[in-house]
């Protein structure tokens, strides 16, 4: 149910797409108005449609409609949003729970994908016969509207092709600082502020309470992987009340700052490579030679080259170190990809960029036609408003060395630099922070996390399960986000929880 993460490991800065805690009073109750509302369930051509991963609609059950939330839940008069919302009602009728609601994480990923893919892979499982499987693509994503957009598909190619993050120099900094700037400004014209203040994920909780309350349930039952499992806690915070049940998988630490995410982040990526090149070595023709102790600087002898001549590509491009970069750091963290990532590396030392060229379009969404991911600029801007920026220069500048030092893969060898990202330079001021939620009332909760997960580290399920007072259920196997994705313990487990609300016992682990 999750794709690609979007690296952003240019040559100073790894920007995990993962999202912040939600801070602040409980919301405002919006169910009254809203929550009544009578949705005009019809066809879902459209709606899928507006996905970037489109999906058959889940079968001729599949019914789609849109939900009218407040853009501002402090103003409910004012100007309303609407959401796109999938449903596939339950297969069984007379035995039937509730509904099922799924975030597949990003942020930046519709939910009307994720709902449509289980309903396809599992019709009829003890979910399916029980629940209604319901998915909704948050505020600024997908079929929702108003949609979060910004810079045009030729001037993200240009950006790329400029690399300009590997300039660490005073007038490089300025000049990839003035290029936030103008990426951010894009999307004040192309948006506004009013959308961009109300984009995070505080917001995107009260929209799910409201689509409870819509759906016709008393309480939620809730699915959350990835960044889904930090919309959760969100919803937990301030409706801790009316929460039937919710498995949270591949979790975020709520308590972590995003500084301290990228760090972590960046040292999975180094772990990755190092596990690369431990099984790279004894290969013929390893790219990273022969002996796992001096694999770092073979691969940096490798890449830095791109630094001052990027390589050709099939397509008339160029691969740039900040894309070799984003290419590499997705690909060892799985290594089901290190086969490709050796071609890829052998490709540079041959003197062409494209396969690792791919890998880097794959993360930053786009197309082989040349089109991106319109959904990339809402995740972006879900995590600018989540958490504090860093707006000082020496704070960025510090950042920068401990990313480097965490991944001297990622190091491009000019110095770590001052520059602020676009978070750091957004126009409107943050919704979140880290902080450990406070839940009172909270029924005991699920969460998942695996011992290998490669993009969200096994302590931060741990971190989160003690935060929420919730059963923790590990799994020992490697990959990013496990429920319902076949393995028998994990899925027995999580089915007889959604259903019953029966939780496993304390300690409890599912072998890989």
């Amino acid at each position: 149910m999750t794709r690609p993460i979007r690296w952003a490991a240019a040559a100073m800065v790894v920007a995990v797409g993962l999202a912040a805690v939600i801070v602040g009073a409980r919301s405002v109750d919006q169910a009254d108005r809203f929550g009544g509302q009578q949705l005009a369930w019809g066809s879902c051509a459209a709606f899928t449609a507006a996905a970037v991963d489109v999906r058959p609609p889940a079968g001729p059950d599949a019914q789609c409609a849109y939900l009218r939330v407040p853009l501002d839940h402090a103003a409910p008069d004012g100007p309303e949003a609407r959401i796109g919302v999938l449903r596939v009602p339950a297969s069984d009728p007379g035995s039937r729970i509730g509904s099922l609601v799924l975030n597949p994480g990003g942020p930046g990923l519709p939910g009307i994908a994720a709902a449509a893919d289980l309903a396809v892979a599992a019709p009829a499982s003890e979910l399916a016969r029980r629940f209604d499987i319901v998915g909704f693509d948050p505020r600024g994503i997908g079929s929702s509207r108003p949609a979060v957009r910004c810079q045009p598909d030729r001037v993200r190619d240009a950006e790329r092709a400029a690399d300009r993050a590997a300039d660490t120099s005073p007038a490089g900094v300025a000049r990839f600082e003035a290029q936030q700037r103008a990426d951010n400004a894009a999307c004040v014209a192309s948006t506004g502020t009013d959308v961009l203040a109300h984009i995070g994920s505080r917001d995107v909780a009260r929209d799910l309470d409201i689509l409870r309350s819509a759906l016709g349930d008393e309480k939620l039952t809730y699915l959350g992987d990835s960044y889904g499992t930090r919309l959760g806690t969100a919803y937990a915070e301030q409706f801790p009340d009316r929460v039937r049940a919710m498995i949270l998988d591949g979790a975020i630490d709520p308590g972590q700052s995003a500084a301290d995410r990228a760090v972590a982040q960046a040292a999975q990526i180094q772990a990755g490579f190092d596990a690369y090149a431990a099984d790279c070595a004894p290969r013929p023709g390893c790219p990273v030679g022969r002996d796992p102790v001096l694999a770092v600087p073979v691969f940096q002898a490798l890449l830095r080259p791109l630094l001052d001549h990027p390589l050709p590509t099939a397509d008339s491009r160029a691969l740039t170190f900040g894309d070799a970069a984003t290419g590499v750091g997705d690909a060892v963290v799985d290594p089901a990809r290190w086969p490709d990532l050796t071609d890829g590396l052998r490709e540079i030392a041959s003197g062409t960029g494209d396969l690792l060229m791919q890998q880097a379009d794959v993360v930053a969404g786009r197309a082989p036609d040349g089109t991106y991911d319109p959904d990339v600029d809402a995740g972006q801007a879900v995590l600018c408003v989540d958490d504090p920026p860093t707006t000082d220069p020496a704070a960025a500048r510090a950042l920068d060395a401990r990313i480097r030092a965490a991944a001297p893969i990622l190091d491009n060898g000019r110095g770590p630099s001052p520059a602020r990202d676009r978070c750091g330079l957004w126009p409107v001021p943050p919704t979140g922070g880290p902080h450990r939620p406070v839940v009172p009332g909270l029924p005991r909760v699920l969460v998942v996390s695996t011992v290998g997960d490669p993009i969200t580290p096994y302590p931060a399920g741990v971190a989160l399960a003690g935060a929420l007072d919730a059963r923790l259920l590990t799994y020992e196997g490697a990959q990013h986000t496990v429920s319902l994705q076949g393995v028998d313990c994990v899925d027995r487990i999580g089915t007889a929880y959604l259903i019953s609300l029966g939780l496993p016992a304390d300690g409890i682990a599912c072998p890989a």
